[in-house]
Formats: C-alpha cells, structure tokens, sequence
C-alpha cells in the first residue's frame, strides 16, 4: 500500500471511531464510515491494467487454481458458502452475494448496503485471526495489500483460502467488482452491474446537463467540527466530476492537488473561497448540533446563501465507493438539483 494510501487509512478509521463516539454520546443510531479504501473509505482509479488471472479454466463446478493480486496460487471453492470480503461488500451484495460477516469499525457498518445485509454479524475492520476463524469461512478476499503485510497472509491461508486483490486493483471499483465477479464464478454478473451503472450515469449525466448546465459543485464532510472537501478524482469526487460531469471548482482542484486523500481537511477561511453552486454536505455532526454550520463564514457561502446545500447524513453513501454506493449517489444528486 503507498504512503498516501496508509495515511488516508489511519486519518479515516481514526475520523470513524471519532464521530460514532460523538453519535453515540448524542444518543443517535448513526454510524460513520469512508470512503476510499478505509481510506473510505473507498479509492483511487487505477490507469493501469491488472495481471491478476486465471492460471486455469475449468468449469464452474470445479475447484479452480487462480492467481491473485500478489501472485498467490489461490484455490478456490467451485461454490464458496461463507465468504469473507471486509470492506468489499458492495461487489458481494452487486453480485448477489451474501458474505458470513460484514465489515465494521468502533460497531458502525455500512448502512447503505443493511437493506441486504441487515442481521449479517460484524467482523472488526482489522480481521483478528481469532475473529475470521471463528466465522470458519472457506473463502476468504482480501482487498488491500497491506492488510497481508508480514506474516498475516500465511496466517489467514491457514483459516481458508485467501485471495488478495491487491492495491491497483482494489482502488478501482470496477476492476474490483469484475475480479470479484471472476474469483466466484460471476463475470457475468459483475459485467451486467456494471453495464447497468454506466447506463445510469450517462442518462444521469444527460439530465444534469439539461438542469444545470455548466454549474459546479463540492462535497464536504463535517465530522467534529471540522470540514474535509472530496478530492476530484476518489470516493463521491470521482462520481459527480468523472460519471456525472460536473464542474469542478477551483478550491477543490487547488486542495486535491497538494491533498493525499480520498477526504482532506478544509478551514472555514478556504471554504469562504469555495466557487461552487451546489454543496453536498455530509453531516456527521447532527448529534451534536452542527455548530460549524452555524459560523458566520458559513452562512455566507453563495451556494448556502442561495439555499443550494444538501444535506445528508452519515448513513447514506457518500463516504463509500461501489457499483451500489455510487448508484445511491447518483440518486441523491438528481433528487437534489435535477427534479
């Protein structure tokens, strides 16, 4: 995992624990969670191509020898039965797929996907030995490579066989949804949910060009009275200004170039600068009263002046990434701006 890829993993898993300790004392349900790959969190569009395949090609009712991300010789089950995948349940529950436990940090899940996956038992983000064997998977897909690092894969190749995507593909959702779809039998399920949701944002993408045109837009994160800004190119960034199309303002381009997150902090005073017409605001901070929005800076936004923020809360899909986050995106969007 590189540098910026192992920041953004602390700066969020530490961010979560924080604001589900602030839900949890104003006595809410609401849970945190990121985006881009904890670091949320959810994940940087790779360029390049995984080499990442198949050693061999039977048929789907054979056990088949895969090679993984990491260039592990990984057998895996015809039919896995209980699968654990942290952190990539948005390709399980795309493809159909139930896994044996769902990722969880600080007892915060992932909200958005409880639809599918409600009464699915938690399994800590991290992945004790102790806690995966307990669940006595028999397949097990890892997405970072960092969470193998030392020993730890050997360690997990004794519980089941364990298949790691690695960093370049894990951090592009599609590459991940399509090796996922392959390592259990179901390309043709990942290619169709994949056609699917590119057939969504282009009408989506169609309808906001007729609504607003050339307007801009930002996401912020306001969690402990601080705000983060998306980059313009991860987590919910990469789907209004790269699927949808919209403008990017400048703040946003200024703080992702010199950024190294999915989500970077942004002070009041830069925010007074934000040239945006529509703000998403992600408010983890309802609990508590949502001071920050109270600041006169703030209020004097023009697209908070104009009435062209909203907001939702953590629950939602913003922090994550996903054929399904991305839709729910998508969805909120049009909801928003283009009704």
């Amino acid at each position: 995992m590189s540098h910026s890829k192992t920041k953004f993993t602390f700066v969020l898993v530490s961010l979560m624990i924080l604001s589900l300790v602030l839900a949890a004392c104003g006595g809410n349900a609401s849970n945190n969670a990121a985006s881009g790959s904890p670091s949320a969190p959810a994940s940087s569009p790779s360029e390049s191509q995984a080499t990442a395949g198949a050693s061999e090609t039977p048929d789907a009712s054979a056990e088949r020898t895969l090679t993984d991300g990491l260039g592990h010789e990984v057998k895996v089950p015809a039919n896995p039965q209980r699968i654990i995948a942290s952190y990539l349940e948005d390709h399980l529950v795309a493809l159909g797929v139930k896994p044996v436990a769902q990722w969880s940090v600080a007892n915060g899940i992932q909200d958005y996907l409880q639809t599918e996956l409600k009464g699915i038992p938690t399994i800590s983000y991290d992945l004790p030995y102790e806690a995966v064997s307990s669940f006595s998977p028999d397949l097990i897909i890892i997405g970072s490579s960092s969470t193998v690092e030392g020993d730890k894969y050997a360690q997990y190749s004794k519980i089941a066989p364990t298949y790691v995507l690695g960093d370049e593909i894990n951090n592009d959702w599609r590459k991940a949804l399509l090796k996922i779809g392959e390592v259990l039998n179901k390309s043709e399920e990942a290619q169709k949910a994949l056609d699917e949701y590119e057939a969504k944002a282009k009408e989506a993408k169609e309808k906001l060009q007729q609504t607003i045109g050339n307007e801009s837009a930002a996401v912020l994160w306001l969690i402990q009275k601080q705000f983060y800004i998306v980059s313009d190119k991860l987590s919910s960034g990469a789907v209004l200004y790269g699927d949808l199309g919209l403008k990017v303002p400048e703040v946003v381009k200024e703080i992702s170039a010199s950024g190294t997150a999915s989500w970077n902090p942004i002070s009041l005073e830069k925010l007074a600068e934000l040239d945006a017409d529509h703000i998403f605001l992600v408010n983890s901070d309802k609990s508590t009263g949502s001071e920050a929005l109270k600041d006169p800076i703030w209020k004097n936004i023009p697209a908070v002046k104009n009435g062209h923020v909203y907001e939702f809360d953590s629950t939602h899909s913003w922090l994550y990434s996903g054929a399904i986050a991305n839709s729910q995106i998508i969805d909120d969007v049009i909801a928003s701006v283009a009704k």
